[in-house]
């Protein structure tokens, strides 16, 4: 089985990358199942149910999520109806949302997505070491393929994490810095690493926005409005090949495709 993940999906040019580029690395790569984070998709922050339908009809078969969960209020909607959205698990008991699902995938076993935000410089949510591995467990009793998107600001956090649960889960790649990492491995378990997926969007940026307002920010330490950039649009990821029987990954590779000039357009 192969499996592609899509790192986070940042506004309208993000979107656009993958309505135009999935359907050729779906046919290219023989890709079986496709996750994307979603989080930014809405106008660079957030999710709304218009953002994830156009990402599903562009083939995304599941979306996960991270901290820019609530930037808005759409979400809920996301959350109390939609079963291909999945939320950090580690958030408190009765919070809306699921933070695993189970996809099916035809002629393979169903595919366990477990989503995990981390705590090194970020909200102080439940601990991910606890909660992710007692979902684990869970989902390991339907199926033995299971794909973790941690959320997280430290790498330490994301390697530490991948390490405890290798032989557990397929693959642990992580989300939320946007700056694509050349770390892709696969452990002695057999659990496919990668600290940072990077982002699909535009590049010609400060991760994803306009240039000068961050600039700014930085040298006058005054509110600045951060718009989506425009330029150098990419679609970047990973793609895990994984063991159906086991669920052990066989490779991992990194995904970064450029959004041809002559598609960059709405």
């Amino acid at each position: 089985m192969n499996i592609l993940f899509i790192g986070d999906v940042v506004g309208e040019p993000g979107r656009r990358a993958v309505r135009r580029l999935l359907p050729g690395l779906r046919r290219a790569l023989a890709v079986d199942v496709v996750i994307a984070n979603g989080e930014n998709s809405a106008g660079g922050s957030g999710i709304t149910v218009a953002t994830a339908n156009e990402l599903f009809d562009a083939g995304v078969d599941v979306l996960t999520s991270g901290d820019h969960l609530w930037d808005q209020k759409e979400v809920m909607n996301l959350m109390s109806g939609e079963p291909r959205f999945v939320r950090p698990l580690n958030y408190p008991a009765g919070t809306p949302g699921q933070g695993s699902a189970l996809i099916s995938v035809p002629g393979h076993p169903p595919v366990g997505v477990l989503n995990l935000q981390g705590r090194t410089f970020m909200a102080a949510l439940d601990n991910p070491f606890l909660v992710g591995l007692a979902e684990i467990e869970k989902l390991r009793a339907s199926t033995p393929v299971i794909f973790v998107d941690f959320h997280a600001e430290a790498t330490s956090e994301k390697i530490a994490f991948g390490r405890m649960v290798d032989g557990k889960v397929s693959a642990v790649v992580g989300t939320h810095t946007h700056v694509q990492t050349a770390d892709e491995q696969v452990f002695p378990g057999g659990t496919a690493y990668l600290s940072d997926a990077g982002f699909t969007g535009p590049h010609e940026s400060v991760l994803g926005r306009e240039i000068e307002p961050v600039i700014r920010r930085f040298t006058t330490l005054q509110p600045q409005r951060f718009e989506v950039a425009k330029g150098r649009v990419m679609l970047q990821g990973a793609l895990v090949e994984v063991e159906d029987a086991s669920g052990r990954a066989r490779a991992i590779r990194r995904v970064s495709e450029l959004l041809p000039v002559s598609e960059g357009r709405a």
